[in-house]
């Protein structure tokens, strides 16, 4: 049974608030005369304070022998300029790579300059992409009951598939960035091989210079690869399959952290759906690649994440149900009330937030340090349970 086929047999009840449009990042930071660094950073620590941070601020909350967890999974052109059989306007935006050279796609109608999702295709149709490529539509994506958004599609295109998306892709956007922005304003400094439909945009603000003040300080950096899909999901639709590698070395190091009483921080819900994917019950990380359907709620409980980085998440995402099963409901119901209150920005151009676990999800066990920013006195060691 795939994660969109639990569906109905969880409960989703996800934060639910009001986005002021406002607080929707509309440009990258650099285009507000920031540096990637230079976006703030909410930190919600598991005492329930909440302190107001730069991002440059991350090395001084890590101590030697910590453990940053990145995805290091690049972001594609994934949107296609695309027409129907009847000459309609259309943008079709590659989702994930399935076996067999199949890919999940998703149509969106275009219209003033902005897209939607489009419910009115058929299995079979032919769809005429820019530069002479094609797309067929076998059949709906598995476990789509709400109208079928997005389809299981074949390609053929007049190039390789990075030839095609150079000259005819562009990154995927919502109407709330007004202005079409190159591939590398989409991409992590420290991404390795493309496959993302969308950025795993928490690793962002990461530079050069950043990642040489922690390896300097003695924190490491671990890679995992999970290619994320589209983030368009509708309301209620939780997370779809998608592709990760958990490499040996990276488990080794992620598990050597936690026996020893330091501190792992994982760089996004990708890097916590990936980890999640090959962990125990007891925490341990194990190496592992292919398909994940792990859909994380405070239903399932959390086992291996007990800090994140992450972003600001649209209301009633399912991203939320995440963070909700790390932390509290009144952590995290605080944590965005702070965030509006203070004009924290959002989606993938926007602010940050360093989320900790809160002690009353996860059983103590007293073999280890300080967690996350708490370097005045040691505390114990938190580790997971379902």
């Amino acid at each position: 049974m795939n994660a969109l086929e639990l569906v109905d047999d969880m409960v989703f009840e996800p934060l639910d608030f009001e986005l002021p449009r406002e607080l929707e990042a509309s440009e990258p930071p650099e285009a507000r005369g920031l540096a990637r660094d230079e976006v703030r950073m909410m930190v919600s620590n598991s005492d329930g304070r909440i302190e107001h941070r730069s991002f440059r601020d991350l090395p001084g909350l890590l101590s030697p022998g910590d453990l940053v967890v990145i995805n290091t999974s690049g972001t594609m052109n994934a949107a296609i300029s695309a027409e129907r059989g009847d000459g309609t306007p259309t943008e079709l935006r590659l989702s994930t790579k399935l076996p067999a050279g199949l890919w999940t796609v998703e149509l969106r109608r275009k219209f003033e300059g902005d897209t939607e999702p489009f419910f009115g295709a058929e299995s079979g149709e032919e769809i005429s992409l820019a530069g002479g490529g094609k797309a067929t539509l076998l059949a709906p994506y598995a476990g789509i009951e709400r109208g079928v958004r997005l389809w299981v599609a074949s390609l053929e295109l007049p190039a390789t598939l990075d030839e095609y998306l150079g000259h005819h892709g562009e990154p995927i956007r919502y109407g709330y960035v007004k202005e079409g922005w190159p591939i590398h304003y989409y991409q992590t400094v420290y991404a390795t091989e493309a496959g993302s439909a969308e950025m795993p945009s928490a690793g962002r603000a990461f530079t050069p210079e950043l990642i040489t003040r922690l390896v300097a300080k003695g924190v490491h950096v671990a890679p995992l690869v999970l290619h994320t899909g589209v983030a368009s999901l509708e309301d209620d639709e939780p997370p779809y399959e998608e592709y990760f590698r958990v490499p040996q070395e990276t488990a080794r190091l992620v598990n050597s952290a936690r026996d020893a009483g330091k501190r792992v921080l994982a760089v996004g819900t990708t890097v916590a759906r990936a980890m999640e994917s090959v962990a125990d019950e007891s925490g341990t990380i194990h190496p592992g690649e292919g398909w994940t359907d792990v859909v994380i709620t405070p239903e399932r409980g959390i086992w291996a994440v007990e800090a994140m980085l992450t972003g600001l998440h649209e209301p009633r995402s399912s991203h939320l149900s995440m963070l909700e099963a790390m932390a509290s409901r009144d952590t995290l119901e605080a944590a965005y009330r702070e965030a509006l209150r203070e004009g924290y920005l959002w989606h993938e151009f926007g602010d940050l937030h360093l989320l900790k676990a809160s002690g009353d999800r996860h059983r103590v066990s007293g073999n280890a340090s300080a967690m996350l920013g708490d370097e005045s006195e040691a505390a114990p060691f938190v580790e997971s349970v379902p």
